[in-house]
């Protein structure tokens, strides 16, 4: 669906500088890529029109439609912020690969030197492009589809740099590289493009954390799309992190390819932002692929969250596990549609999908859309969806042993999201997701509380 006040002309002449300023030194097939995305662009829009598009049913996206984003500029992301400032806003461990980027641009002070990732290329892309750009031309918008998708075109139009690992085959376990995009506070509002490209081997190991971060209550878009490989064999431990500044808008759209005998597991993490879509699509290619994908989040007053995850078992013999849950509270809503495709190939399928809510008021709103498509005759499905309220019989229990309201209703919160929480096999970052959450609760249960 698009309309045609959804095409800002502020974009057009942002793309056209790029093009002027921008287009020296890279190489014919981005520069191709980047016109056919901006031409999709043009054709497509945002999707505002939201009648017949199930996809953006409930999610408006006129906010960001309609406002103003600066983009380019002669921004330094060297001295933007300290080491020390990171670690206060970012998770960080000693023992983690870090590459960060600062309002889109790679900050080669605070990311961790070249080589610390052994055997593991972690790099930009700009990098990769300059020297031998073949293992990113091969892959690079050809799982992420921009033909149908506004932001995606948007995206690979922009496209210029981001973040590229690559693991080589066989790599034993114990890399863990973590990716930071940070957007600072500006006096005009800013939209950014982040990139990332993983490639992960025949059986090749590899953990992986995205972060989104924002400082402040700047008020920004951040549009990035993600694409993972796993060749056969290859294990990918994959955890997203959308922890960007209240005012913040974000699109992200994340596509993964797994080849025979692989395995992904991903948990994807998001509080605090104005208006956030998480587009997450798995394709199991291969007899033997399996994924297990679970999300918590958690939305304050006039928050929105959008969760659309698609699981495509393309082959035979294929696993999938899909579990999210939501805390909603205040004013707020969120977004559940989970789509699990059976293809007419895929026998032996083995496929399960929950979404569960917990509603901390009476004004916050959740639509849950499980679904399951089946073409195969001989496979294992099931999904099911719950929204409810806090239950005020295990409130009494803990009462009863003598907790007062605030703790006990702090505890039941916090039950409900550790079940997502303790499949983080990253232990720091478990640690760190759990405090996170932790110190998100006590304001909402206290006037939870004062309701019971």
């Amino acid at each position: 669906m698009t309309e045609s006040l959804t095409r800002p002309v502020s974009y057009r002449d942002q793309f056209q500088a790029l093009r002027r300023n921008g287009a020296a030194g890279m190489p014919r097939w981005l520069q191709e890529l980047g016109d056919q995305a901006w031409s999709r662009f043009t054709e497509l829009g945002f999707p505002t029109a939201r009648r017949g598009n199930e996809k953006w049913k409930y999610t408006n996206v006129a906010p960001i439609a309609k406002a103003a984003f600066s983009y380019g500029g002669d921004l330094n992301p060297e001295g933007a912020l300290s080491a020390a400032g990171l670690r206060r806003i970012a998770p960080q461990w000693d023992g983690w690969v870090n590459l960060v980027f600062v309002d889109g641009k790679l900050s080669k002070t605070l990311s961790t030197p070249p080589g610390a990732a052994g055997d593991v290329l972690v790099t930009s892309l700009a990098e990769v492009v300059r020297n031998d750009g073949r293992a990113v031309e091969h892959h690079l918008a050809r799982h992420a589809s921009f033909g149908e998708d506004g932001f995606t075109a948007l995206n690979t139009a922009f496209l210029r740099d981001g973040a590229f690992v690559q693991a080589p085959g066989g790599h034993g376990p114990g890399t863990t590289v973590h990716l930071v995009f940070l957007t600072t506070e500006r006096a005009q509002p800013r939209v950014s493009y982040p990139r990332t490209l993983v490639v992960a081997g025949p059986n090749a190991a590899l953990t992986l954390v995205e972060t989104y971060v924002g400082r402040s209550d700047a008020h920004y878009f951040t549009n990035a799309v993600t694409e993972i490989v796993l060749e056969e064999g290859a294990n990918v431990e994959h955890y997203r992190l959308l922890l960007e500044s209240p005012g913040a808008f974000h699109v992200g759209t994340s596509r993964v390819c797994l080849g025979r005998d692989s395995t992904l597991t991903s948990a994807s993490f998001a509080m605090g932002t104005a208006l956030a879509r998480n587009d997450f699509q798995v394709l199991l290619d291969a007899p033997g692929s399996s994924c297990y994908l679970n999300g918590l989040y958690l939305t304050a007053t006039g928050q929105h969250i959008d969760n659309l995850i698609n699981i495509d078992h393309a082959k035979p013999h294929t696993t999938s596990r899909l579990s999210y849950k939501g805390i909603l509270d205040g004013k707020s809503k969120a977004v559940f549609g989970g789509q699990v495709l059976v293809r007419k190939d895929a026998q032996k399928t083995d496929a399960q999908q929950t979404d569960k809510n917990l509603l901390l008021s009476e004004r916050a709103e959740v639509n849950s859309k499980p679904s399951l498509l089946i073409y195969a005759d001989d496979v294992n499905c099931s999904h099911g969806a719950t929204a409810g309220h806090m239950d005020e019989n295990a409130l009494f229990y803990l009462r009863s042993r003598g907790l007062d309201v605030e703790t006990a209703s702090r505890m039941l919160v916090h039950a409900f999201a550790s079940e997502i929480i303790e499949t983080v096999m990253l232990e720091p970052l478990r640690d760190y997701l759990d405090g996170v959450f932790l110190r998100a609760v006590p304001a909402i249960s206290l006037r939870l509380g004062s309701e019971l």
